[in-house]
C-alpha cells in the first residue's frame, strides 16, 4: 500500500517531466492555441477517469488519471507563459506573464482547502475532489476559440502576415501596430541564426552553466520558503 501511495503521488512529476519536454516540438507543429485545446481535453479525460475510479472500484484509474494530470500540467506550463506573453501588450506583457504564479498559488490554496476532511475530502466525497481539476479545463476549453492563434506564431512558424495583423487587431483593438509586427519580424530574422539547442546540449554548454545552477538552486530552495505552509 505504501508503495502504491509513493507511486500515485509521484506519478505526477513523471508525467510533468513527459509532459514538458514534448511541449516545444507540439507548438511548433500545432502551434499555441490548439495545443492549449487539446491539453484542457487531456485534462477532463484525466479528472474524468479520476472520478469514476470510486465507482469502478478502480486504483489503476487513478494512477492513469494522475499521470494525465501531469502530462497536462508539464505542457501547460510552458504553453501558458508563451501564449499569454504573445498575445499581450509590450506594456502589460510582464503583468500578463506574472499572473500564472498567483494562480498557481490560489489553486494550490483551493485545493487544499476544500481536500479538508469537512469539505470534499470526507470518504463519500473524495473522487468529486480527484475530478475537480477538469472544472477550470472545461472553462478554458469553452471560451479559448474566442481568442486568436498567437501573433508571433501566425508570422513566424506560418508566413501569415495578414492572419497576424487580423490577431493583432483583434487582441489590442484598431490602430497601428506596425511596431509589434516589425519587432517579430527581426525576432525571426534572428532566429534564423541562432541553433536551438537541446536539453542535454544546453546542460554541457559552458556558457549558459552559472544561468542553470542559479535556477535550479532557486527552484530547488523555493520549497524551504514556506509557500507551502502558507
Amino acid at each position: 500500500l505504501l508503495f502504491l501511495w509513493s507511486i500515485t503521488v509521484s506519478i505526477f512529476g513523471i508525467g510533468g517531466l513527459l509532459g514538458s519536454a514534448g511541449s516545444r516540438y507540439l507548438t511548433v507543429k500545432f502551434g499555441k492555441k490548439k495545443c492549449l485545446l487539446c491539453n484542457n481535453v487531456l485534462m477532463i479525460v484525466a479528472a474524468s477517469i479520476m472520478g469514476c475510479s470510486k465507482i469502478s472500484q478502480s486504483f489503476e484509474m487513478i494512477l492513469i488519471g494522475r499521470f494525465m494530470c501531469g502530462v497536462s500540467a508539464g505542457l501547460c506550463v510552458p504553453l501558458h507563459h508563451q501564449y499569454v506573453g504573445e498575445i499581450s501588450p509590450r506594456k502589460l506583457r510582464g503583468f500578463a506573464n506574472s499572473t500564472s504564479s498567483f494562480f498557481w498559488s490560489l489553486g494550490k490554496a483551493m485545493g487544499q482547502i476544500s481536500g479538508q476532511r469537512e469539505l470534499l475530502g470526507s470518504q463519500s466525497l473524495w473522487p468529486m475532489l480527484m475530478a475537480s481539476c477538469g472544472v477550470p479545463a472545461l472553462v478554458q476549453l469553452v471560451t479559448l476559440p474566442f481568442f486568436p492563434e498567437s501573433p508571433p506564431y501566425l508570422l513566424m512558424q506560418k508566413g501569415d502576415q495578414e492572419g497576424c495583423k487580423k490577431a493583432i487587431r483583434q487582441l489590442w483593438g484598431e490602430g497601428q501596430h506596425q511596431a509589434e509586427i516589425d519587432d517579430i519580424m527581426k525576432e525571426k530574422a534572428t532566429m534564423k541564426n541562432t541553433k536551438i539547442l537541446s536539453v542535454l546540449e544546453l546542460v554541457k554548454e559552458p556558457a549558459f552553466r552559472w544561468q542553470l545552477y542559479m535556477i535550479v538552486i532557486l527552484t530547488a530552495t523555493i520549497q524551504l520558503c514556506g509557500i507551502n505552509a502558507v
